[in-house]
C-alpha cells in the first residue's frame, strides 16, 4: 500500500500555458518534493494547458489531471480537488505563480515540528521584468513561536494576505471547517479567515516559500471589474461567522474582533485605491471601475458604521486617519489625498529598492 503523502499541492489551471510549466517544474523538481502529491484541475481552459497537464502526468505519477468540462472559475476547482485530496496537508498553489526553491525542505520541516492547522508562509511578488518585492507584512512571521500561537495570541497575524496560496493548511481541520471557496475572485477570504478563527495552532515559516506573479495580462485580481465587489461578499460572510460563533456561546475577544473589523475595511481601500489616479498608479486601469469608485466608497461608509465593534479606537498615523476619512464618509477628501499617498508609499519603495 502506498504511504499517503504529506502534502497534496492543488493547482487550479486555465489560459496560463505560457506560464504553467515553470510552475509545475517548480513543485515536482526540488528536494523535498518526492512524496507529494499534485492534483491539477484543467478548468476547461481554452490554450494548450490540458496536453501539457497530460503529457506531464504521463511521465510523473505524483501528478493528477482532473478535466473539466465547462470554465467553473478557481473556487470550484479548489472545492472539488479538496474533495479528492489524500495528503495530511493541502496547499493551493496558482498555476501562473512559482514555489520558491527551498521552499518544500523548509515547510516540511515546520509540518513535522508542530503539526499546525495552519502553517504560514513568506512571498515575494514577481513582476515583468524580473523586478521581486517582499512581503511587507513579513515581520509577522517572525512574531509566531516555533510552537505556534492561536489568533486570539497574535491578533494582528489577520492582517496577512488573505490569499490560500501563503498558507498551508492540514486537510482534515479545512474539511470540518464546513466553508468552501466562492466563486468569482476574493473566492479565498471566507475560507482564509475561517481557518485563521478556528486554528488551535498557526505556525510559520520565515523564508521565502513562493512567488506570486503581478500584472500578468488576463490575471482575474487584477483587471478592472464589477467583479471586485465580491470582496463586500466575502466578509459579510465572515461577520456572519462571527455572529454565529457569539450566538453558539464561543465569541471571539475584543482584540480580535477589532483586528478582523479593520482588516476588512483596510481589505476595500485596498481594492479602491488601485485605480489608476495619482502619479504612483500612472499607467495601471485600477480595479473598480471609475464610475463606481463613489458608490464602493460608499459601501465601505456603510459597513463600517454597521460592523464597527463597541469599543473599537482607531489605530494612530496615516492608517488611522483613512479610516476617519471612511468612517466619516468624506468620499472628496478621501479621493483627493489618496494620490498624494500613493505618490508617498511609491518613493518611499523607490528609495528603499535603490538603497538594496
Amino acid at each position: 500500500m502506498a504511504a499517503t503523502p504529506g502534502i497534496t499541492v492543488i493547482v487550479p489551471v486555465y489560459g496560463v500555458d505560457g506560464y504553467l510549466p515553470s510552475c509545475l517544474d517548480s513543485i515536482l523538481n526540488q528536494p523535498g518534493a518526492e512524496e507529494i502529491e499534485v492534483i491539477a484541475v484543467d478548468d476547461a481552459s481554452p490554450d494548450g494547458c490540458g496536453k501539457i497537464l497530460d503529457d506531464r502526468a504521463a511521465a510523473d505519477s505524483r501528478l493528477k489531471v482532473v478535466h473539466l468540462d465547462r470554465n467553473a472559475g478557481q473556487g470550484n476547482a479548489r472545492n472539488l480537488a479538496l474533495q479528492q485530496a489524500a495528503g495530511d496537508y493541502v496547499w493551493f498553489v496558482d498555476a501562473d505563480d512559482v514555489v520558491a526553491d527551498g521552499a518544500f525542505e523548509a515547510v516540511n520541516k515546520a509540518l513535522a515540528t508542530a503539526k499546525p492547522d495552519v502553517l504560514l508562509i513568506d512571498w515575494v511578488s514577481r513582476y515583468p521584468g524580473g523586478r521581486r518585492e517582499p512581503n511587507v507584512n513579513r515581520a509577522l512571521l517572525a512574531a509566531v513561536p516555533p510552537d505556534g500561537c492561536t489568533l486570539a495570541e497574535e491578533p494582528k497575524l489577520i492582517n496577512l494576505t488573505m490569499t490560500s496560496w501563503s498558507k498551508l493548511f492540514r486537510r482534515d481541520f479545512l474539511l470540518g471547517l464546513g466553508v468552501s471557496f466562492a466563486s468569482g475572485i476574493h473566492e479565498d477570504i471566507r475560507v482564509t479567515c475561517a481557518a485563521m478563527l478556528s486554528a488551535d495552532v498557526i505556525c510559520a515559516v520565515n523564508r521565502v516559500c513562493y512567488q506570486y506573479r503581478r500584472r500578468r495580462v488576463g490575471q482575474a485580481m487584477g483587471t478592472t471589474s464589477h467583479a471586485q465587489w465580491a470582496v463586500f461578499d466575502a466578509y459579510e460572510q465572515v461577520f456572519g461567522l462571527l455572529a454565529s460563533r457569539a450566538a453558539a456561546g464561543q465569541p471571539v475577544s475584543e482584540a480580535v474582533e477589532a483586528a478582523v473589523f479593520e482588516r476588512a475595511i483596510w481589505h476595500y481601500s485596498t481594492v479602491l485605491e488601485t485605480t489608476g489616479i495619482g502619479i504612483a498608479r500612472i499607467g495601471l486601469p485600477g480595479l473598480v471601475p471609475r464610475a463606481e469608485r463613489k458608490q464602493f466608497f460608499a459601501r465601505m461608509y456603510a459597513d463600517f458604521r454597521r460592523y464597527r465593534p463597541e469599543g473599537y479606537h482607531h489605530p494612530d498615523g496615516p492608517r488611522g486617519a483613512k479610516l476617519r476619512l471612511i468612517e466619516g464618509g468624506a468620499y472628496w477628501t478621501y479621493s483627493v489625498l489618496e494620490p498624494l499617498n500613493q505618490t508617498r508609499v511609491a518613493v518611499r519603495k523607490a528609495a528603499r529598492r535603490l538603497a538594496r
